[in-house]
């Protein structure tokens, strides 16, 4: 088996033009290592392994490695892991997202690199899942995703936290002054207790729940706690399913369909999940050759309830979404309009383990398709003269007051200038107003940061005002909320309608048209156009600073580099 150029050790050798003496050198060099004959002439699993010290979500990595390993040993083969990139969303700079593609990068070449016959990705925290399965579409070895696990919630005086809608909530409160610095420094250690990601419907967990219905992990796996028994338990399974597709080949090309794209499209609407999910799962769809036009997903939205009550959207938490069911309960209230001959990771088609008979569901945290909490999907694009190529409203989580509105807009040309004006007792701002963020796009200096969740001004806030209209090309966490349109492409840095805009202008919103319109007369826009400044100079730049800044796409093509895409 160890001499089978295609397995093993034997894999992809070295070149130093005499094969024989590359299998040798590395057998030798492996035996170094204390592997005895026998397990070198065993396939491998790879197993992609982003623990870090500035990645709090994956702490509990080592533990979970090892039970990954303990399911590739006893199924008979050998495991050996690698580190890549690990991205841990508070502790970049200037944001996480600017990280995915090289992170995607590292995967897709380790993998191809290595000498492995499949791979486990470990992920969890919001850009390492995304991250890793780009890449591994990309080198298309046979894959499994584990990710993570959500944390469990904590206590502050018998009320439930959880990271990290609740962190947005207090810090609501505090900045409204409706709770003091001594509270806040108390809750800010409650928040987040335990290892894993955001405990509520965040982008990890978001992404956990596309990647279990895209086929790519193993059926129940994605909401299981972090901290949960079965969390080990769901890794060791997952190395012994990386062993099974080993014998018997399914590759990430034969499961990233545009049909089980489909499929996670529809359970990213029925969750209400986060508006990060659109980009990741447009630039994973798009290392296959999928596109996903942002009226197709229209579409969906308009077909597809809400069935999923989970902050940001609802009241409960992942802990809650795991006991009541998961991601395969919400599959089956949504199985009549499923792509049912996709298959899995698990080796078994979508309709077959649909077909298995159901486990009790907690309708207080997963609604039947026939009751919904909302008639139609969480997430809506919008276009118009201020967005030719779409925005993004995550409408389950916004006021319905604010859906037609013509507004007043308030601009900040920067992230800069928003930190120096937000909070000026002097901005001429009221509740009517549409706050509107430039220059946060992908190609901005800011690289496209969750900014764009944009904090109601200090004096409005002081008088109970939690939401309004808030328009920019930015991000914004999944765990956040409110009335709040982001993506708009094309983006401000590269001249884009949203760079036109100035204070007193007046922007009409229809979320039942799926229109946002700047209402100002175009030969003043093409006046405002032609004296826009030139684009950013990105000569001064080196390394992976002028390459993000020179190659990547906009939000509606997933934020990839052009170069990544399959020729």
């Amino acid at each position: 088996m160890g001499d089978d150029k295609n397995q093993g050790f034997a894999r992809g050798l070295t070149n130093y033009g005499d094969r024989d003496f590359s299998l040798y050198l590395r057998r030798s060099f492996a035996s170094s290592m204390g592997y005895t004959t026998k397990s070198l002439s065993k396939p491998i699993v790879g197993i992609a392994y982003t623990g870090s010290g500035f990645n709090n979500c994956h702490r509990n990595f080592p533990e979970l490695l090892e039970a990954v390993k303990r399911g590739v040993l006893a199924s008979g083969a050998l495991p050996v892991e690698f580190p890549t990139i690990s991205l841990g969303e508070v502790f970049l700079n200037p944001t996480s997202l600017k990280f995915r593609n090289l992170m995607s990068m590292d995967t897709e070449e380790m993998i191809r690199a290595q000498p492995m016959d499949s791979v486990v990705l470990m992920g969890g925290c919001d850009k390492t899942v995304p991250a890793q399965l780009m890449g591994a579409a990309s080198a298309n070895l046979p894959a499994v995703q584990i990710v993570a696990g959500p944390m469990m919630t904590s206590k502050y005086q018998g009320e439930r936290l959880g990271a990290c809608t609740d962190c947005r909530r207090f810090w609501g409160k505090y900045r409204a002054g409706d709770i003091d610095q001594a509270t806040i420094n108390d809750i800010e250690g409650r928040l987040a207790t335990t290892a894993g990601t955001c405990a509520v419907m965040g982008t990890a967990s978001t992404m956990a729940c596309i990647a279990e219905a895209l086929g790519m992990s193993l059926p129940g796996t994605a909401a299981i706690p972090a901290v949960h028994a079965d969390r080990l338990r769901a890794a060791e399974a997952t190395g012994e399913a990386a062993v099974r597709l080993i014998g018997n080949p399914l590759t990430p090309a034969e499961i990233i369909t545009k049909e089980s794209v489909e499929n996670a499209l529809r359970v990213l609407l029925a969750l209400g999940g986060s508006t990060n999910a659109i980009i990741h799962l447009t630039a994973i769809a798009g290392r296959r050759g999928i596109d996903i036009p942002l009226d197709w997903f229209n579409e969906l939205s308009d077909q597809t309830p809400v069935l999923v009550n989970l902050k940001p959207v609802g009241a409960n938490y992942m802990e809650d979404f795991f006991a009541a069911g998961g991601v395969g309960a919400v599959l089956r209230e949504l199985k009549g309009s499923l792509h049912l001959d996709c298959p899995t990771v698990a080796g078994e088609t979508l309709g077959q383990r649909l077909a298995r008979e159901a486990g009790p569901v907690d309708r207080a945290v997963i609604a039947p398709g026939t009751d919904p909490l909302e008639p139609q999907g969480g997430l809506v694009s919008l276009f118009g003269n201020l967005a030719p190529g779409g925005a993004i409203l995550k409408r389950s989580a916004a006021d319905p007051s604010l859906f037609e509105k013509e507004a007043r807009a308030v601009v900040f040309t920067s992230l800069e200038d928003l930190a120096e004006r937000i909070d000026d007792p002097d901005l001429d701002v009221t509740t009517d107003d549409a706050l509107v963020l430039q220059n946060a796009g992908p190609k901005s200096l800011s690289g496209m940061p969750e900014a764009g969740y944009l904090p109601i001004p200090r004096k409005l806030a002081a008088q109970g005002v939690k939401d309004m209209i808030r328009i920019s090309d930015a991000r914004m966490s999944g765990t956040a909320f409110g009335t709040i349109i982001l993506h708009v492409t094309p983006e401000a840095a590269i001249g884009g309608a949203l760079a036109l805009v100035r204070t007193g202008d007046r922007i009409k919103l229809s979320v039942s048209a799926r229109t946002i319109d700047l209402l100002v007369d175009e030969t003043e826009l093409d006046a405002r156009r032609a004296a826009l400044p030139p684009p950013r100079d990105t000569n001064s730049l080196r390394g992976y600073d002028r390459l993000y800044a020179e190659e990547v796409l906009q939000a509606d093509e997933g934020c990839d580099f052009a170069f990544m895409k399959p020729r």
